[in-house]
Order: structure tokens, then sequence, then C-alpha cells
């Protein structure tokens, strides 16, 4: 499956409890993600919390920005990406 780093702009800043109502958006988001057949793997949070980059899998960017819109996120870019590990190169 694809994977993908989302960009996002929160212009007020990007707050998500950590308390019972985080978990429950936290838990509508993904049931949202899978009505568009994407998965939200973690995301990161700038440190003045205005963005976050959000990594994805899923079939297509169109599948992650339906998700986006069923979610009322914002979207600033959606680019394709490829793991790299550094223990991929390991000493023979």
């Amino acid at each position: 499956m694809p994977r993908y780093l989302i960009e996002r702009s929160f212009e007020e800043g990007f707050h998500l409890p950590a308390a019972p109502d985080g978990y429950l958006a936290c838990r509508t988001l993904a049931d949202q993600n899978a009505r568009a057949e994407v998965t939200w793997l973690h995301s990161y949070v700038s440190a003045d919390r205005r963005k976050t980059f959000c990594i994805y899998e899923g079939p297509s960017p169109e599948a992650v920005r339906r998700a986006a819109t069923l979610n009322h996120l914002p979207v600033d870019e959606i680019t394709e990406i490829h793991v790299l590990d550094p223990y991929f190169y390991s000493a023979p």
C-alpha cells in the first residue's frame, strides 16, 4: 500500500486533548479514514503547533484527500514517500 506524508497548517494551532475527548476524536478520525480506505500511522507536530506532518497509508492521494474532507482537516500538500531505514544498510 502506498505511503504518504501529509502537511497541514493550523492558523490557530493544533490542539488535541490528552483525555477521553482526545481519544474520541482519534477514534472518530480512524473510523472516517476507514470509509476512505486510508490508515493514519502517526504524526509530528511543529513546536509552534501550527503545522502537522502526518504519515498515512492508502490507495491514492485522492483517498487521503477524501479522508481529510471527511474529518474536516486541511491539506497543504500530499507527497508519496518510501521508507529509508539506516538499519537496511548494515555491515556484512
